[in-house]
């Protein structure tokens, strides 16, 4: 009976290699782990880049203290290159955007049709190094919105401005709060010392194109400045 009962409480050979399988398996899981989280350590992944650049007024801010700003922002004795933000006293149509001092190198075309209590799209438009590329970025803002226009319900607000604005920047709106260039402090200079020229403020010279924020001062923006209201009716075309 010892001999039988022996017998029985010892583990099948199946069982028994299954067993030191599974122990195999958890030690090598357990040190790839342990080189993971070295690795980890002794290399840690690069942080994403994160920019805090911004041209143009922050929400809050008076329009007096904005412009001493800017004004700031073109001072010093470095001429190399910067990227700048140049905000009309008025909007204009895209046939009134050529002219700038040579060296000026116009990076975007801003449009946003001015509706009065109605919070209209901001488009930025590329702007190749080309004679007509200028005169016809308010077209090509119309071909923006009509891309965004396919995904928004008809008989919406937001279909409904977007209709109106596609309509009148087709139609040669003067709609262009202001433009991206880039150019020398000296080009920055006398290019905000121009008539119709409200504001340039420039960014570091070590700032990244595409990595800062542009939020132009509107020529009939609220002050100090804030979100454009959104409780007026939408005009047709």
């Amino acid at each position: 009976m010892d001999h039988d009962a022996a017998v029985g409480t010892e583990p099948p050979p199946t069982a028994t290699r299954s067993g030191l399988r599974a122990l195999a398996f958890g030690a090598t899981a357990a040190v790839c782990a342990a080189v993971v989280v070295l690795l980890g350590i002794a290399n840690p992944p690069a942080p994403d880049g994160v920019s805090t650049d911004r041209l143009g007024p922050d929400t809050g801010e008076t329009i007096a203290v904005y412009l001493d700003r800017a004004r700031a922002s073109l001072s010093g004795t470095d001429d190399s290159d910067r990227w700048a933000l140049v905000s009309f006293a008025g909007y204009r149509p895209a046939a009134a955007l050529p002219g700038l001092p040579d060296g000026v190198r116009v990076s975007q075309a801003l449009y946003q049709v001015p509706l009065p209590r109605v919070a209209a799209p901001l488009v930025a438009v590329q702007v190749p190094a080309e004679a007509t590329a200028l005169t016809r970025s308010g077209t090509d803002a119309a071909w923006q919105l009509a891309d965004r226009r396919r995904y928004a319900a008809d008989g919406t607000r937001g279909a409904q401005v977007l209709d109106v604005s596609i309509a009148r920047l087709r139609a040669g709106c003067a709609c262009s709060p202001g433009l991206v260039v880039r150019a020398p402090l000296s080009r920055l200079r006398e290019l905000a010392g121009r008539p119709g020229v409200r504001a340039v403020q420039a960014l570091p010279a070590d700032a990244v194109a595409e990595r800062f924020a542009v939020a132009p001062l509107l020529p009939d923006s609220a002050d100090p400045v804030a979100p454009r209201p959104d409780d007026g009716p939408v005009p047709a075309g």
